[in-house]
C-alpha cells in the first residue's frame, strides 16, 4: 500500500500542471483545433435553479460552452458529462483559455482539470454484532457501562436478512468499479418487487445487459472514462457495469450482499458471507475502471444516484492526501453536498495513507467518513524450526505444500549476498538483484521488509521463487495485521521480536532448518478491534475543526464476493466467488450497510441524524474489555477511530441526537471562507435572511466551525483564543420516552478543564430539542505542551449513553 500515496502524488503534480496556464491539458488531454492542446474540465454550476427541467438545463449548458469555442466548432463535440438532476454542470474537452473564460462567466462556482481518484483497496458483521453485545463502552463518571440492545434493536438484527424487513425498499447506490452479477451475493431469490420509486436502468454494455440486474441487484450504470477521445476508437475497459477489478463487487456485497452459507477463500474464513443490510437493493454505478476513477465520471454517478431514488451512497475511493483539492474542486464534496442535501447518506473511506497524521480525506462535514479496524480472526502460518524450538508464529496466506518436518535448509537474505553486492542491509532485506541464487537454492530465506523504503512483497517473494528458494519468512512489524496472499508459495511474515527467536536458532547451529506451515483460520483473536496501520488519521488540514475520521469499522481481511480469477491454489479446479481484502475501502461499505438499516427502521431521519446515531453509540473497547488501541498498541484516539467502532445495533436505539440540515452546511462553507454569492449558486435556495456575515471572510472565521452541531467537536488554537473556548450544541430526543432526564459526564485530560451548562437535559411531549453549551479552558503551561488533548462528553438517562469524543489543541 506504500506506493499509492506516491502515484497519487505524482500523478497530482501532473495533473497541477496540466491545469495550469501555457496551454497544458487536464487529465486525458488531445489536440483540438487550432494546434490547442485540449484536456477535460469539470465545470460546476451549483444547485439545479428551482422549476428548471433537465431539458432546459441541458440546452444552458450547451449554450454556455458555445460561448467559449471557436465559431463553427460542434460543441457537442466536446462534451463529457452533463450533469442536470442533483446539480446543474458539465464536463467538457476545452482547452486552458476556455476554461478559463468559462470561470469568468456570471453563474459559475469553478472549473477544475478532471483529477483522477483511486480506489481505497463474512465473519466481521458477525463480530459487529459479537461487539454490540459484549464489548460497547462508554465513559460514565469514570465507571464502565455495558450497554444491552433494546428489544427493537434486537428485533432489527434477527430481521436484518429477510425480504419482510423494512431495509428491504433501501436501496444501497454505490460508485465503485462495477459488479459481478453472478455472484450469489446478488441472487434476487426470495425478493419482492423493485420499489416503486426505483427510477434508474440496468445498462447494457460488453458482456452485461439489462436481465444482468434483478430484484436484488436493481440498477447498473457505467461512465466513459475515457470521454470523446476514447468513444472514437475501441471501445474502453469502462464500457460496461461489470466489474473487471473485483473492487464493486467486494464492497456492493458488504454492504448489502445476501447471506450466503460456506463461503470461505479457498477454505479460509469458512462460514457464512452476508452484507451489513443484506435485504437492501443494490444499484451500481462504475465510474472506475483500469486508469483510476475520473472526477467527471465520480459527479455523473452522484447525479444519476439521486435521480435514480438511492436511499444511501457508499464511495470507498478519494483524492491522495498530498494533493486535496479545496471542497468546490472536489467532485466527493460537491457531489454528496447536493445528495446529503436531497436527504441521501453519504458515506466515504478516510484514505489508505495512515499512519501518518492528518491524511484522512473526504473530510467534508456533510459526509460520514470511515476508518478501518481489524476483526477477531488471523491467518496463522508457522515457522516450525529443527530441534526442540517451539514454532515462530507468523501471519499470511498460503496453501504451503512443505513437508510438516522442519527440513528445509534456513538462511538469511544477509547471508546469501551476492558477492558483486556492498549493501548487507539492501540484502537483508532480499531487495532484487542482491542476492546470490545459487545460495538461497532449495532454501527458506528470512527477509527484513520496511513498507516505506523497499520493493513490494510480492515482488520480493517472486524474485526468491524464481531463484529456486523453497519458501520465505518477511519481518515486517507494520503491516502485520492485514494477511497478504502468497497461494501457493510458503511464505509467512513475522514480528522483529519473532525473528530474533529466529536469528538465535541460526545463530545456535551449523545446519538450520525450518519448515513453514499453510495458513488456518484463528477466529476469536484477541485483542480486536484495532487500528489498521493503514487507515488514513485526523486531523484533516482542510478543517481541523472538524473532528474526522467520523467511526472505524472492519477493513482487514474482509471475506466478501470477488471476481472469478485465474490464479487458483495447486488441486482447486474453480475460483473462488470470495476474496479477503483490507483498506478503508472495506470498511465504508460496513458503514453504508448500518446507515441503511437505520434509515429504513428511522425513514423519517435526516442523514446528519443517522450519522449521529452511528457515531455516538460507537464502542471504544476492545474484546479483551480494554481500551481500543492502534496496530502498534498504542492507544487509540479519535484522529485514529473518531469516536470508536460502528455498533450497528445499538445505533437503532440512539437516544439523542444531534441534527444539521443544509442551512448549518452553508454556515460551514460561511466560516471557512466562500463569500455569500458562491454559496447563492450552491444552495437550491437560501433561507430568509440568510448571510454570511461580517466574519465571512475574516481570518479567524474558521474557529466558528467549531460550532456546527457536530457529533463530535474539535477545538483548535484555545491559547490564542486566551485559554477559553465556548461551543453550543443542540440534541434531539428521539428515544422511545418523550419524557427523559439526561445527565452529563465529562472525561477530560489533566491540564484542560471542561464545562458543561445545563449538566441536565429535561426533555418532555413539547421539549424535544435542547442545547448546552461546553467551555474549555486551558489551566497551566503543562497543558500546552500537549498538543492535542482528547476526551469525551456523555448524556445518559440509565438507558442511553450519547457519547461525543471532542480534541482541543492548545
Amino acid at each position: 500500500m506504500w506506493l499509492l500515496p506516491l502515484i497519487c502524488f505524482v500523478l497530482a503534480l501532473l495533473l497541477a500542471a496540466g491545469a495550469s496556464g501555457g496551454g497544458g491539458a487536464a487529465a486525458g488531454g488531445g489536440n483540438g483545433g487550432g494546434g490547442e492542446r485540449r484536456g477535460v474540465y469539470v465545470v460546476y454550476l451549483g444547485a439545479v435553479p428551482p422549476r428548471t427541467s433537465p431539458n432546459i438545463l441541458q440546452q444552458t449548458h450547451l449554450r454556455l460552452i458555445g460561448a467559449v469555442l471557436k465559431r463553427g466548432q460542434p460543441v457537442e463535440s466536446v462534451v463529457v458529462q452533463q450533469y442536470k438532476y442533483a446539480f446543474s454542470g458539465f464536463a467538457a474537452r476545452l482547452s486552458a483559455a476556455e476554461a478559463a473564460a468559462l470561470r469568468r462567466k456570471p453563474g459559475v462556482v469553478s472549473v477544475f482539470a478532471d483529477p483522477v481518484y483511486h480506489l481505497h483497496t463474512t465473519r466481521s458483521w458477525d463480530f459487529l454484532q459479537q461487539q454490540t453485545t459484549a464489548a460497547v463502552d462508554v465513559k460514565t463518571g469514570g465507571s464502565a457501562r455495558r450497554r444491552r440492545r433494546s428489544p427493537r434493536a434486537r428485533a432489527a438484527a434477527a430481521s436484518a436478512s429477510t425480504s419482510s424487513s423494512p431495509t428491504a425498499d433501501t436501496i444501497i447506490g454505490l460508485l465503485d468499479s462495477g459488479v459481478w452479477p453472478e455472484s450469489p451475493s446478488f441472487d434476487d431469490a426470495g425478493f419482492g418487487p423493485v420499489p416503486a420509486r426505483w427510477k434508474g436502468v440496468c445498462m447494457a454494455g460488453d458482456d452485461f445487459n439489462s436481465s444482468s440486474c434483478n430484484r436484488k441487484l436493481i440498477g447498473a450504470r457505467y461512465y466513459d472514462v475515457g470521454g470523446e477521445a476514447k468513444r472514437q476508437s475501441a471501445r474502453s475497459s469502462g464500457s460496461s457495469p461489470r466489474d473487471e477489478a473485483g473492487h464493486g463487487t467486494h464492497t456492493s456485497s458488504t454492504a448489502a450482499g445476501n447471506a450466503v452459507t460456506g463461503a470461505s477463500y479457498y477454505g479460509l474464513a469458512a462460514g457464512t458471507a452476508k452484507g451489513g443490510s443484506a435485504s437492501s437493493r443494490v444499484a451500481m454505478y462504475r465510474v472506475c475502471s483500469g486508469e483510476g476513477c475520473a472526477g467527471s465520471a465520480i459527479l455523473a454517478g452522484f447525479d444519476d444516484a439521486v435521480a435514480d431514488g438511492v436511499d444511501v451512497i457508499s464511495v470507498s475511493l478519494g483524492a491522495s492526501p498530498y494533493f486535496r483539492p479545496d471542497f468546490s474542486d472536489d467532485p466527493i464534496a460537491i457531489g454528496s453536498f447536493h445528495a446529503v442535501a436531497k436527504g441521501i447518506m453519504v458515506v466515504c473511506s478516510a484514505g489508505n495513507a495512515g499512519p501518518d497524521a492528518a491524511t484522512v480525506v473526504n473530510a467534508a462535514p456533510w459526509i460520514l467518513t470511515v476508518a478501518a479496524s481489524t476483526i477477531d480472526r488471523y491467518f496463522q502460518s508457522d515457522v516450525v524450526l529443527g530441534g526442540n524450538n517451539t514454532a515462530v508464529k507468523g501471519g499470511a496466506i498460503n496453501f504451503s505444500n512443505l513437508n510438516k518436518s522442519p527440513k528445509y535448509p534456513l538462511i538469511t537474505g544477509e547471508s546469501a549476498k551476492s558477492s558483486s553486492v556492498s549493501d548487507t542491509e539492501s540484502a537483508s532485506h532480499c531487495e532484487p538483484g542482491t542476492l546470490d541464487a545459487s545460495k538461497i537454492k532449495g532454501k527458506i530465506v528470512l527477509c527484513h521488509h520496511s513498507r516505506n523504503s523497499d520493493t513490494p512483497k510480492t515482488e520480493k517473494v517472486g524474485e526468491l521463487k524464481s531463484a529456486g528458494a523453497v519458501g520465505a519468512v518477511l519481518v515486517d512489524d507494520l503491516e502485520k495485521a492485514v494477511a497478504t496472499a502468497y497461494i501457493d508459495f510458503p511464505v509467512t511474515e513475522i514480528t522483529s521480536n519473532a525473528a530474533a527467536d529466529i536469528h538465535k536458532y541460526i545463530s545456535s547451529t551449523s545446519e538450520p532448518v525450518a519448515t513453514i506451515t499453510p495458513t488456518i483460520t484463528v477466529t476469536e483473536y484477541k485483542p480486536a478491534p484495532v487500528v489498521a496501520y493503514f487507515s488514513s488519521r485526523g486531523p484533516s488540514p482542510q478543517t481541523p475543526n472538524i473532528l474526522k475520521p467520523d467511526v472505524a469499522a472492519p477493513g482487514v481481511n474482509i471475506l466478501a464476493s470477488w471476481i472469478p480469477t485465474s490464479t487458483l491454489p495447486a488441486g482447486e479446479e474453480k475460483p473462488s466467488q470470495f476474496n479477503l481484502v483490507s483498506g478503508t475501502s472495506m470498511a465504508c461499505p460496513h458503514v453504508a450497510g448500518a446507515a441503511a438499516a437505520v434509515r429504513a427502521w428511522n425513514p423519517a431521519w435526516s442523514p446528519a441524524a443517522i450519522r449521529s446515531a452511528l457515531m455516538t453509540t460507537a464502542a471504544q473497547l476492545n474484546n479483551d474489555g480494554a481500551a481500543v488501541t492502534t496496530d502498534s498498541g498504542s492507544p487509540a484516539t479519535p484522529y485514529d477511530h473518531g469516536a470508536g467502532q460502528v455498533n450497528p445495533a445499538a445505533a437503532l436505539d440512539a437516544g439523542l441526537v444531534y441534527e444539521l440540515g443544509e442551512e448549518d452546511y452553508l454556515q460551514f462553507l460561511c466560516d471557512y471562507g466562500y463569500d455569500a454569492s458562491q454559496i447563492k449558486l450552491v444552495a437550491a435556495s437560501l433561507p430568509g435572511g440568510f448571510s454570511c456575515g461580517a466574519g465571512g471572510n475574516a481570518s479567524d472565521s474558521k474557529d466558528l466551525i467549531s460550532g456546527l452541531n457536530y457529533p463530535s467537536i474539535a477545538v483548535t488554537g484555545l491559547g490564542k483564543a486566551g485559554g477559553t473556548r465556548t461551543v453550543s450544541r443542540v440534541v434531539t430526543n428521539v428515544g422511545a420516552q418523550q419524557e427523559a432526564t439526561y445527565t452529563v459526564a465529562v472525561a477530560a485530560p489533566a491540564g484542560l478543564d471542561v464545562k458543561v451548562v445545563p449538566g441536565k437535559l429535561e426533555f418532555t411531549k413539547s421539549v424535544k430539542k435542547l442545547g448546552f453549551q461546553v467551555s474549555f479552558s486551558g489551566k497551566n503551561a503543562a497543558a500546552a505542551a500537549k498538543g492535542d488533548l482528547f476526551g469525551s462528553i456523555t448524556w445518559s438517562d440509565g438507558k442511553h449513553t450519547v457519547r461525543s469524543p471532542f480534541v482541543v489543541t492548545i
